[in-house]
């Protein structure tokens, strides 16, 4: 009698601590408790501690905390058909514990998915510049998307950052040659800016030292100090401006006299004609009748004998012509 007893004693308290570990729930600070009595959704419990009923009752602790998810590498096709691979990182908590039971299954896979799809969609539409230097647009836009999608599960995205971009090896070295090709142009403009400053500092330079010929002086005393002071065999000897201004005034004086003598020369001057010859004006130019025997004159070199008569040339009529000069003389 004291046995059985004893046994029943020892089975009513396992009943009791039973019915009490499933019935007394503890809910920490950042969990919330979604019961479900008899097939009946409950409000959400916690935190602290619940009691529900061992069997009548049904206890789904869902995390309030911020979860993350690592989205792997997917390669994707940019817009402008560039091949990259993208990977991102989600950032998402639970706001609502009841709709994340009863509007789907198992809220993390969903927004996992979410997440990839959004991701392929949205590089899609978006070209290779753009994902490099609009980051930040990037991730806005993936975060409302996705957040969209998974508000009425009763989740919050917060964040969603693309991660890395990786290309292929060929276009890493067509950006390469890209940006050393703006490195060399924006060298190259700088360049030409100094030069043009210099140039411009140079002008205003020597305008001062026209205007002052003692800096000019400085300025050739400082050249040679600096030149000195090299260990070279160079030797200047320099020439006051003064000299140099002279000597070009001296060659525009000669060059101005050069020109007066020829404007003072003749301009009527010209070769006198020759003894009997017709001169143009003269009546041998005039008589048409005297032009025959002008040109016969011209052209005829014969010899003229004491008594006045021509004598024959010497080529028609071969003769003694010493003869004829001795009696001349």
């Amino acid at each position: 009698m004291i046995n059985t007893t004893l046994i029943g004693l020892v089975i009513a308290a396992l009943v009791v601590i039973y019915i009490v570990t499933r019935a007394v729930r503890v809910i920490t600070e950042y969990e919330r408790a979604v019961v479900f009595r008899l097939g009946r959704i409950q409000e959400a419990k916690g935190p602290g501690i619940i009691i529900v009923a061992p069997i009548v009752d049904k206890v789904n602790k869902i995390d309030l905390r911020t979860h993350t998810y690592d989205i792997p590498p997917q390669d994707l096709i940019t817009k402008d058909n560039v091949t990259v691979q993208v990977n991102a990182v989600t950032y998402y908590n639970v706001v609502d514990p009841v709709r994340s039971v009863l509007s789907i299954e198992n809220y993390q896979v969903g927004t996992q998915q979410v997440a990839q799809t959004t991701l392929r969609s949205i590089i899609g539409q978006t070209t290779l510049d753009d994902l490099l230097t609009k980051r930040e647009e990037i991730n806005s836009k993936l975060q409302q998307i996705i957040d969209e999608v998974t508000n009425p599960w009763g989740i919050k995205v917060t964040i969603v950052e693309v991660k890395d971009v990786m290309l292929p090896e060929s276009m890493r070295r067509a950006m390469a040659r890209q940006a050393e090709s703006e490195r060399d142009r924006r060298a190259k403009v700088i360049h030409a800016i100094g030069e043009q400053e210099a140039a411009e500092n140079l002008a205003r330079a020597a305008e001062v030292m026209e205007a002052h010929p003692a800096a000019m002086h400085l300025r050739t005393l400082s050249s040679m100090l600096e030149l000195g002071a090299e260990q070279n065999s160079t030797v200047v000897f320099p020439l006051p401006m003064e000299l140099l201004r002279l000597f070009d005034a001296a060659g525009t004086a000669l060059g101005g006299q050069s020109g007066t003598a020829k404007g003072d020369a003749p301009a009527g001057s010209t070769a006198a004609p020759a003894a009997g010859g017709p001169t143009s004006g003269g009546p041998a130019a005039d008589d048409p009748a005297a032009r025959p025997a002008a040109q016969g004159a011209t052209t005829h070199h014969g010899a003229w004998s004491d008594d006045g008569h021509e004598a024959p040339p010497q080529g028609d009529h071969p003769g003694p012509v010493g003869h004829e000069s001795g009696d001349r003389e």
